[in-house]
């Protein structure tokens, strides 16, 4: 089967398109045939060597940890799924032919392959913020770096729970975030002033990674208030920084219940071919996304 894997860490360019052995499935896990696989920050960040405690990874390295495609191969003690079943889900090495699944759950109706590899880290991770920042309903979230992936599914989840969100992006995603339920502001010279001039701000969130965390707290007032997954000196300001996961079986059901109910979709910005995947890279590490990024297998 063809892999993305990298045999060093650094730049877009040490990612190589290989032929390598099948994984198979073990006990609590499904292999896929992988259709997509979600292209998400953590991945170039692991590629560019960059020390996140929840993932670390041993050279020569796979890629990937979303993916979307059929059900071909079933682990051990696993109910519920059987060969042939379309899911997706977070597993290792999804870039590539075939990936293990740890976490999945049976594609909502009406989504394609391209869609759904792009929901299950992106979901789990608007709904760990959310919790942990703290907002309730009937507050205000500022959400900063609102047109990405998590973006995306943060403001519709917080729209479902009555919260209300201010939004920051570029002027082009302006209307973009305004049909999710947002109140848009741009971001640049200026910004915290605009912010403020749109009301009290209970909890912030850091999605970018664009050096406003001191802002961030000075609008909320209390950096127990704000959370970064961006941002790895954010504890430098008494700041929480959230790189650990928590339940994605959990999320999968959420972002199921969500979806179907027609208060969750994210638009697939751009599909790569498996053989682009540094490009992929290069785009999402640029930002500026308005929803999300994915390889097509």
């Amino acid at each position: 089967m063809r892999k993305v894997s990298s045999a060093e860490f650094g730049g877009p360019e040490v990612l190589e398109l290989l032929d390598a052995e099948e994984p198979h499935a073990g006990p609590g896990q499904v292999r896929v045939a992988v259709r997509a696989a979600g292209v998400n920050p953590v991945d170039w960040r692991l590629r560019e060597g960059q020390v996140l405690g929840a993932h670390p990874i041993e050279l020569p390295a796979g890629v990937g940890l979303d993916a979307a495609g059929v059900v071909d191969e079933v682990g051990e003690g696993v109910d519920g799924v059987e060969p042939g079943d379309p899911v997706f889900g977070e597993g290792v090495d999804t870039y590539a032919e075939f990936a293990v699944l740890s976490a999945w759950a049976r594609m909502p109706e009406g989504l394609t392959f391209e869609e759904a590899a792009g929901y299950p880290s992106v979901v789990e991770t608007a709904l760990r913020v959310i919790r942990e920042v703290g907002v309730r309903p009937g507050q205000t979230l500022l959400v900063s770096g609102a047109s990405g992936g998590v973006g995306s599914a943060v403001l519709q989840i917080a729209r479902d729970r009555g919260i209300a969100v201010i939004g920051t992006a570029g002027a082009a995603n302006q209307d973009y975030l305004r049909e999710l339920g947002a109140v848009p502001t741009t971001y640049g010279e200026g910004w915290v002033e605009r912010v403020r001039g749109l009301g009290r701000v209970d909890a912030a969130l850091d999605l970018a990674g664009s050096g406003v965390i001191g802002e961030l707290v000075e609008l909320t007032g209390d950096p127990r208030r704000v959370v970064s997954i961006a941002d790895l000196g954010a504890p430098e300001f008494g700041v929480r920084f959230s790189g650990t996961a928590g339940s994605v079986p959990d999320a999968l059901a959420e972002a199921v219940d969500l979806i179907t109910r027609g208060r969750l979709r994210i638009p697939v910005e751009k599909a790569y071919p498996l053989a682009d995947a540094a490009a992929a890279h290069v785009d999402s590490r640029a930002g500026h996304a308005r929803g999300r990024r994915v390889l097509v297998v």
